[in-house]
């Protein structure tokens, strides 16, 4: 298995780290799954400060995947794929479709109200959730641990982050 550095971004006007439950659930699946912790962070739910944080992660040659939770619902201030999208080299529809489709078994059309993104900038993939811990249990246990396996056939993001070829 090659170990990933992996960056975790809580999006959030009203989290802290005492209760950031969905930032600390995905820290423990990076950790259980043998990659590194680049680094935990939580943010105002600001395009500009999103951006700020992502845009650093993005630009570090050794950050692989960054996984953001929160700010992607059509509430108030929820403004992480307007920060985020732009940044990408590479949109990864089939994150979003794929996280929808899984999602609608457990909320129901509930799901039309995610607007989880993924995508690829700078050799480094980027996977945006709805900020519950049930939504990032099924995006991280359903969509991105197998995605970061390089064991995972018939194709994973492994070799792509990795080698830089893209």
């Amino acid at each position: 298995m090659s170990k990933l550095n992996i960056a975790v971004l809580t999006v959030s006007d009203t989290r802290e780290e005492s209760t950031d439950k969905s930032g600390a659930f995905l820290v423990s699946g990076v950790l259980e799954e043998g990659h590194q912790l680049a680094e935990k962070q939580i943010v105002k739910d600001d395009i500009y400060d999103i951006r700020a944080v992502v845009s650093r992660w993005i630009a570090d040659p050794q950050v692989n995947v960054i996984l953001i939770t929160g700010g992607t619902g059509f509430y108030g201030r929820d403004s992480t794929p307007e920060a985020v999208a732009p940044l990408f080299d590479k949109n990864m529809e089939g994150f979003g479709e794929l996280f929808r489709q899984i999602s609608f078994q457990e909320i129901g059309s509930s799901t039309i109200q995610s607007r989880a993104i993924g995508g690829f900038a700078n050799n480094t993939v980027v996977f945006c959730m709805p900020g519950s811990t049930g939504a990032c249990r099924t995006g991280w246990e359903m969509i991105i641990k197998q995605q970061l396996d390089v064991n995972f056939k018939p194709c994973n993001f492994v070799k792509l982050i990795t080698t830089g070829i893209h």
